[in-house]
């Protein structure tokens, strides 16, 4: 059956080469091992129906599960119908999801089962052979990291990682990509043993959000902008990623890991790089990267970590009208736990651009509000021919990048009040994607299987830029360590008093988004 019919209009991931057209992946099946979890259900299913929803997916594409489950090819026909009519975010179309499931497959098995990757190795070949997938295959390892080893070895093992003449294969790594920079590299070893660098897709999702992509376009794509992001004009930058929602059943993953881990050491970190980098040549995968490296290298970490890093953990209280329980009282965490649920830190680039402008980055669970935006805060003007009493509810002038919830661009400055006297007042300007575009934004994971399965890697970070982060965060995760208590902050609010004390302590104060 064809795809359906797709134009430009509608089309979100088209190729910005030709407008005309969209970007269409070619013969390819998909192999998803860990098909059971949340991350498959609620997002990578039903992104794959999505992008066939589009028509970005070729006729003969396939997908194949693999999991310890005593499931049929149609049982598992029946999981992904249930992920996608619960969490897709297209019309669902009975002729687009016949077309699909016919080239649904499952093989049952565990990751150190020999015979099961024999299975799969046959059904990847009968798929070459029945549906046309002409030997491309990506493997999608939606999987505990100290699994990876294992199923990378399997793959090797039975002959699946590599293509006979132009086929390719792909393996696709969902974070974290390790706990620690030398965790990072055995992980990097591993993986890269068994498939060539340019074959590994490590996924963070936050880079497949279109507004995070747009803020290349609002640096570059306009001289407005550009000739006042340096340390000239900017005083500061704040990154934040809020989350309105405690641990809910992730217990097991997150007590030990943090905040810092979960979200700094890859979205964080990455939001940086591209707010930071200097304009690439071109916007290619290798030509992004070394530009964003080149901030990572640079970054600069406190030399007193007690007064410019904050952690802490969420305690009871109110959020949204009802009340939550504290971290400590969340099923599976010890009653002494310092695993933090909130970590701010100061960082500094050590470059021409950046020179002695700070960038503030926090998360946190059970915040005030569910937000993720950078924030690009100006100097003062020099001089204000204004008496301070006309000024006195002026503030700093401020470009601001929301990435979720209402992807848009705010900027805050300046202006006078009506009226006889002369008060000036700051007032926003706010511009909204959905507003400003007909054509729908895709989903972060659509964006990023679909760069997989055409090839397309500028998206991805490679082990240098994974490195990189952890060789940043080590020292702080090693202070922290020694600490034996840990900063407690009521669920709804913004955080510990520490973070407060440490923007207090350079004259500052966090945005309230």
């Amino acid at each position: 059956m064809k795809p359906a019919k797709v134009t430009a209009t509608d089309n979100p991931l088209r190729d910005p080469r030709d407008k005309r057209l969209p970007k269409i992946a070619g013969p390819c099946s998909l192999v998803l091992f860990g098909v059971t979890g949340d991350l498959a259900r609620k997002k990578l299913l039903p992104a794959i129906y999505d992008l066939a929803n589009r028509g970005l997916l070729p006729p003969g594409f396939s997908l194949i599960g693999f999991a310890r489950r005593d499931w049929e090819d149609q049982d598992f026909g029946k999981i992904v119908h249930e992920a996608v009519r619960a969490h897709a975010r297209t019309p669902f179309r009975e002729e687009v999801w016949r077309a699909l499931s016919e080239g649904f497959r499952f093989v049952p098995g565990v990751f150190d089962d020999d015979a099961a990757f024999d299975l799969l190795a046959e059904t990847v070949h009968e798929l070459d052979e029945q549906r046309g997938t002409d030997g491309n295959h990506a493997f999608y390892l939606s999987i505990p990291p100290g699994s990876f080893s294992t199923v990378c070895q399997q793959l090797e093992r039975s002959g699946l990682t590599h293509g006979e003449g132009d086929s390719w294969r792909r393996v696709v790594i969902e974070k974290p990509f390790g706990h620690d920079l030398k965790s990072a590299r055995e992980l990097n070893d591993v993986v890269e043993s068994v498939f060539p660098a340019d074959s590994i897709f490590r996924i963070d999702h936050y880079l497949g959000k279109e507004t995070v992509q747009n803020l290349l376009a609002l640096r570059f794509a306009n001289q407005m902008f550009e000739p006042v992001w340096n340390s000239h004009y900017v005083d500061h930058v704040q990154i934040t990623m809020a989350e309105d929602i405690g641990i809910g059943g992730r217990a097991g993953y997150y007590d030990g890991i943090g905040a810092a881990r979960d979200v700094i050491q890859n979205h964080l970190l990455q939001l940086l790089a591209l707010t930071a980098m200097e304009e690439p040549t071109s916007f290619t995968a290798d030509a992004l990267r070394a530009e964003k490296e080149k901030v990572l290298a640079a970054v600069r970490i406190p030399k007193d970590l007690g007064k410019h890093t904050a952690r802490g953990q969420y305690a009871e209280g109110w959020q949204g009208g009802e009340h939550v329980i504290g971290y400590r009282d969340e099923d599976g965490v010890g009653e002494s736990s310092t695993t933090e649920t909130y970590a701010a830190m100061r960082l500094d680039i050590d470059t021409r651009r950046w020179a002695n402008v700070p960038f503030y980055l926090r998360t946190g669970k059970r915040l005030g509000k569910r937000v993720t935006e950078i924030a690009v805060v100006f100097k003062r003007a020099p001089h204000l021919p204004f008496n301070d009493t006309e000024t006195e509810e002026l503030g700093q002038n401020a470009v601001v990048i929301r990435v979720q919830p209402d992807e848009g661009i705010t900027m805050r400055f300046g202006a006078k009040v009506p009226g006889n006297q002369m008060e000036v007042r700051d007032v926003s300007m706010d511009f909204g994607y959905g507003r400003a575009f007909t054509e729908v934004s895709p989903e972060a994971y659509e964006r990023l299987i679909l760069d997989v399965l055409l090839g397309d890697p500028p998206l991805f970070p490679r082990h240098e830029e994974v490195e990189l982060s952890w060789q940043i965060l080590d020292p702080i995760e090693k202070y922290w360590a020694k600490q034996r208590s840990i900063d407690q902050y009521p669920a709804g609010t913004w955080g510990p008093t520490s973070a407060d004390a440490m923007m207090q302590r350079d004259g500052r104060e966090w945005r309230m988004p």
